[in-house]
């Protein structure tokens, strides 16, 4: 007997594990753009634990020679120091100058330095999205094994005609969606929103046999996992198993696809919910699991391929961003022109 609600339990932890994981490597890159301001305010501390070290020193030396210090109460104001030894502000401040100051880093700035994932070498990064990935893929295959649910709530079939026809759609729907992808993130470009790619600049390896690690083992695994969990388990195994309309499911799944891809910003956000709603129709209705799989696969090798190997920028000249910061570009040198 197949155990539904056992399945979508386990889907459950599984989406919200991703999403708590995508946050913290959210919020470390954001504290990893701090590290330039915490060095700052690290050097105005120091400079105000001296100040007030100096101060300190003068009054304990002006206590020590006022003749009536054996009889002072401690709400007396101290009294001159005695005339026949006259405190030298020079040899205080030297003296004091010689003791060493704390400028140790706060503990929680130190964590930070240690999981600052801009130290990580693309090759750890690529192992640990390998690994992460590899290990939800594993638990919702394990999940599906021991709940029982059936290949066809999936979108997977076993059968020559599923093959051809899924990798057949599948390549043509990646090609289109890439284009689309590329449109979407130029033209909010162009209106002034940042598209932000650290994550896929210190992805892209440097060799040619990171790129086959790329695109032969960390690639698939991610559309694998992605596709499994935001259409196969999210749209097919609920509607099937508990009578839902996958409509409402794909606008469901949408959402939460755009939020596990958080670390890409605003823009990121609405782009990827976009894409992950196109592919959650593609899913229902073609049915298949594979054409979902083989489009995903294609946007981001793609997208790695055409951005980081090449270099080329194409979508943003057809837009015209490019050619939109030239005249702003010219307009400020003019304005210098007549000022001077």
């Amino acid at each position: 007997m197949v155990q539904w609600t056992a399945f979508a339990a386990i889907t459950g932890v599984v989406l919200v594990l991703l999403l708590v994981l995508s946050h913290l490597t959210q919020s470390s890159f954001a504290d990893a753009d701090t590290d330039t301001g915490d060095g700052e305010h690290d050097g105005a501390g120091t400079g105000a634990g001296t100040t007030t070290t100096t101060t300190d020193t003068v009054t304990t030396d002006s206590t020590a020679y006022s003749p009536s210090a054996d009889t002072a109460t401690s709400t007396d104001v101290p009294t001159e120091p005695d005339q026949d030894r006259p405190v030298s502000v020079t040899e205080t401040d030297t003296e004091d100058s010689d003791r060493p100051h704390d400028t140790a880093r706060s503990p929680s700035r130190a964590q930070r330095d240690e999981i600052d994932p801009t130290d990580l070498s693309t090759g750890m990064l690529l192992a640990n999205v390998a690994i992460s990935q590899g290990l939800f893929l594993l638990l919702i295959l394990g999940a599906i094994l021991y709940t029982g649910i059936p290949a066809w709530a999936l979108g997977i079939e076993f059968s020559v005609d599923y093959l051809t026809t899924g990798l057949l759609i599948g390549t043509v729907a990646g090609i289109l969606l890439y284009i689309g992808n590329e449109f979407g993130a130029a033209l909010a470009t162009r209106f002034g929103f940042d598209h932000d790619e650290r994550l896929r600049s210190m992805l892209a390896p440097d060799s040619a046999r990171g790129w086959l690690v790329l695109l032969l083992v960390v690639l698939p695994i991610i559309a694998i996992f992605e596709e499994l969990l935001f259409r196969a388990a999210l749209i097919g195994v609920l509607s099937a198993g508990f009578d839902i309309s996958p409509w409402l499911l794909a606008v469901f799944s949408s959402i939460a696809f755009a939020l596990g891809h958080g670390m890409q910003g605003t823009v990121g956000i609405i782009v990827t919910g976009a894409l992950g709603l196109v592919l959650a129709a593609l899913f229902i209705v073609t049915g298949s699991f594979l054409v979902v799989v083989v489009a995903h696969y294609l946007i981001n090798a793609l997208e790695f391929v055409v951005h980081e190997a090449i270099g080329l920028e194409w979508s943003e000249s057809l837009v015209g961003t490019e050619s939109a910061s030239t005249p702003s570009s010219t307009s400020a040198a003019s304005d210098s022109d007549l000022e001077e």
